[in-house]
């Protein structure tokens, strides 16, 4: 199954600086600190994927689709 949600906090990450195609500019830059051990709060970040496939069912939903 694929992975849609990372987690990051605590000097741990489920992601990396390199995955900002999965993960956003943001997500990568937060995991990236967590691993890094900068103090980020942990949190996660749901993928890129998953935001274009919401943003289109809204899309279709509001032309009545």
């Amino acid at each position: 199954m694929k992975k849609h949600v990372y987690s990051w906090g605590n000097g741990k990450a489920e992601g990396d600086g390199t995955m900002k195609e999965v993960l956003g500019g943001k997500g990568a830059g937060l995991a990236e600190m967590s691993k890094a051990g900068v103090p980020v709060p942990p949190g996660f970040t749901i993928s890129t994927e998953v935001v274009q496939h919401l943003f289109r069912e809204r899309q279709n939903r509001a032309a009545g689709d």
